[in-house]
Formats: structure tokens, sequence, C-alpha cells
């Protein structure tokens, strides 16, 4: 039997370790290679044509939504599957639109992880159950929520994990650390974030975040 290849995803050297260890004890799935960041990730994908990639959204670099975006780009019909700490309908929904098969949470059974692999393998999509969440119907008392998503929806990849980080509270310095970005390149997608959102502080960005479900409450 032809085992189902896996391109594995993420920055964290034990995590991937946990996930070699759970897809070793898998007959059908085999991890052929491995990146740490997207950039390489995007690479691996054109040299070793996985079956499936596994790939986390946090990460330095271009990170995990902009590297969705670069696969799909190149072959369309790539099948990748969001691997995340993150629930909120918003990653979700981004994801798709980036081009993604699949979401599942890392707080997920495990065997929930071999069940999407293989599912999306096969041609299918897979999301665990429990993501789809709605939305609040109002932002403050001035302005709709959805008019708030659709100003989200124009944030591009970049845009929209320097928003995240924002509306967490990371000041510039640390999210160009987080990134890998210098301070002068965060400074400037900051003023073009708060520019999109009319929003005068990032007390405002966490606002708006938490009420479209990027952060908690």
């Amino acid at each position: 039997m032809n085992k189902t290849s896996v391109l594995l995803v993420d920055d964290h050297a034990i995590v991937r370790a946990g996930f070699r260890m759970l897809l070793a004890a898998t007959d059908s799935i085999e991890i052929i290679a491995e990146a740490e960041r997207g950039e390489a990730a995007c690479q691996l994908y054109l040299e070793k044509k996985p079956d499936v990639v596994v790939l986390d959204l946090s990460m330095p670099g271009i990170g995990g939504l902009e590297c969705i975006r670069r696969i799909c780009d190149r072959v369309p019909e790539a099948k990748i599957l969001v691997f995340s700490v993150h629930e909120e309908n918003v990653y979700v929904s981004r994801a798709l639109e980036a081009g993604a098969k699949g979401y599942i949470t890392k707080s997920s059974a495990p065997n929930i992880l071999v069940e999407a692999i293989l599912k999306i393998a096969a041609g299918g999509m897979y999301f665990e159950p429990g993501l789809e969440k709605s939305y609040p119907n109002f932002v403050g008392n001035h302005l709709a929520e959805v008019d708030y998503k659709n100003l989200m929806n124009t944030l591009t990849p970049k845009e929209f994990d320097i928003f995240c980080l924002l509306a967490k509270g990371l000041t510039t310095h640390k999210i160009a650390g987080e990134l890998c970005l210098s301070y002068k390149t965060v400074a400037n997608y900051a003023t073009q974030i708060k520019t999109k959102f009319n929003a005068a502080t990032v007390a405002e960005l966490a606002h708006i975040a938490t009420a479209l479900g990027v952060l908690k409450k």
C-alpha cells in the first residue's frame, strides 16, 4: 500500500518531533520532509511534491497564511491542512481563502490529525467539529461587524499577522523580532492597518479583533 506523504511545517522542533511520533504509528502516512519557516516550505513543496502539507499558521518570516497562498498560486490543487492553536473563526476563514483544504486545532485528539490527513489526501476537505462560530452582530455602537469583516478581508497575509500581534498587545519592536522584519517595516504596516480600520489606537484594534473573533473575550 502506498503511504500518504506529508510535508510538516512548524517552527517548533519539539512539536514536529511529536507529530513524527504520532504519525510513525500509522502505517498509511509518512513524513517525507520538514520545514520551520514558510519560505522553506514553499521550496520543499515543489521539490518533494508531498500528498499533503500539514502547516502551522504562526511562524516567523512570511507566516502560514502567505505560505498557503504561495503554494496554491503555484499548484492550485495543493492539499494543505492547517494545524494551529487558533480556533477562532476568522483564522479558519483566512486559511480557506488562501487555499487550505482543512483546519484542525492542536488541542484536538490525536486520531483527528490522522483522519484529517487521509481525508484531504483522498480529495476531500476536513474541519474539526465545533470550529464554526457566529460573529457578534455589532462592534461598538456605530458600525456593523460585517463592515469590519469586509475590511478584514482586504488585509494582506502579512498585514493580518501584524494586526493580530498588535491586537494582542505586542509592541512594534517585539513584532519586528517575532516576524524577522525591520522596525520601520512593521511601523509602516501598523499605520496602514490603522488607516484601513479607521482606528486611532492599538486599543481600538484590539476591540475590533475581539469582536471579530481574532481575540478571545
